[in-house]
């Protein structure tokens, strides 16, 4: 089909091809990155921790305060948590529990320098730490590929690790660290302190929300942390985790009813926590949803109307055409070809506007760069939308008989 006559039919309407172009290309600049928005936020939600979350439950809490020199206050609080653990342990639908302020994606410690000389003039990476006992491992569900367990000769106690002796790392860390796989058993040095590997964990995600490009450098270190808050992670039984959270509040308070668990704290599973985490970013990914069907709802609104308004001026043309020998898909196939001439100009200014608002939001807030993934997938949408949307209309104009043409006459 000729397309000469359609841009000259469009040259008569310029104020409304104007605004259905204006429409389509803010549709399209605002879709493209809400788009983005919701699938880095999809992404982020769906990232695993490498541990078998199901049945872990995780445990905050202030413990009571005791009196005494320095020394006396930390043996007192190892005392209470050697006892809690113990007692946690024993109940029948618990299959272990450890003590750790940390959990992947969640919360944690610290982080620093894993490197093969003490003073980092060779190879070094950047991981977080993970402080636990011999049961932390075991009890996180995490994979365990190479090497050992801690022992429980190995574990210590207090406030700060002032230099561990053996470590287990994960397998992202030992290749950064050692490409040729021979990790287990070497020597590294955590920020300058020696320390060797004796385990090998297949993943282990750092315990905070960071996309960096060590999100999976993670080191477990043999340390039971003492301190009035403090925090256990427990592995319940299959299918027992509501009877092991309500018999753990049940057994803490009754070896000890001095201890406080404030709102926010106290004995939550581990999903729970999770998607209480991605709250905030969960109500973006819907009100950018929400945006985006409201949008798309109204671009395909607009070019609805717009043709029907077209299709009634030219019902006499329409039915001329017909008379003339015109087919019915000839007259669909002009409408289609119309709209697909004006969404492709919307599309095109709307590519360039997506592009330069993601700029503004990278500069005003740190938003990340807009994948051409995005960019074309808008303008696909754009496309088929209108295609869509001028259809029924297409349609209604292909069944206008010939007759049409001699009302007039």
């Amino acid at each position: 089909m000729n397309v000469y006559p359609i841009l000259v039919a469009l040259r008569r309407h310029k104020a409304a091809v104007i605004l259905i172009v204006l429409q389509i290309a803010l549709t399209l600049a605002i879709v493209a990155n809400a788009f983005f928005i919701i699938g880095h936020t999809m992404a982020r939600m769906s990232r695993t921790s490498g541990l078998d979350e199901d049945g872990l439950i995780f445990i905050w809490q202030k413990l009571p305060v005791v009196t005494g020199d320095a020394a006396t206050i930390i043996e007192k609080i190892d005392a209470m948590q050697r006892a809690d653990l113990q007692a946690i342990r024993n109940l029948p639908d618990v299959q272990d529990a450890t003590a750790t302020a940390s959990f992947p994606l969640l919360q944690g410690d610290g982080e620093g320098d894993i490197s093969l000389d003490a003073d980092r003039q060779g190879k070094f990476v950047h991981a977080a730490y993970y402080y636990g006992d011999e049961h932390l491992r075991g009890t996180f569900g995490a994979r365990l590929i190479a090497g050992r367990d801690f022992f429980a000769s190995e574990i210590r106690h207090g406030q700060t690790l002032l230099g561990s002796k053996v470590i287990i790392v994960s397998k992202a860390l030992a290749d950064q660290l050692f490409p040729s796989g021979n990790a287990l058993g070497q020597a590294v040095y955590q920020d300058g302190k020696l320390a060797t590997i004796v385990g090998i964990v297949e993943r282990l995600r750092i315990p905070n929300m960071d996309d960096s490009n060590w999100a999976d450098n993670s080191v477990i270190e043999p340390l039971r942390q003492d301190g009035f808050w403090t925090g256990y992670v427990v592995r319940a039984r299959n299918g027992r985790t509501t009877e092991a959270i309500r018999d753990i509040h049940k057994a803490l308070f009754a070896l000890d009813p001095m201890r406080h668990m404030p709102p926010g704290a106290g004995v939550h599973p581990v999903t729970e926590m999770r998607a209480s985490y991605y709250d905030d970013e969960r109500g973006v990914a819907l009100l950018m949803g929400v945006i985006c069907i409201i949008l798309l709802s109204v671009t395909a609104a607009g070019i609805v109307g717009l043709t029907s308004f077209w299709v009634g001026q030219r019902h006499r043309q329409i039915g001329v055409r017909r008379a003339l020998g015109a087919r019915k898909i000839d007259i669909l196939l002009y409408f289609q070809i119309e709209n697909l001439l004006i969404a492709g100009g919307g599309a095109v200014i709307g590519a360039l506007c997506a592009v330069g608002l993601n700029v503004w939001l990278m500069k005003h807030y740190e938003m990340m760069h807009l994948p051409v993934f995005y960019v074309a997938m808008g303008v696909l949408a754009m496309l088929v939308l209108g295609q869509a949307a001028v259809l029924m209309p297409a349609r209604r104009a292909s069944n206008v008989p010939p007759v049409v043409a001699t009302r007039s006459v």
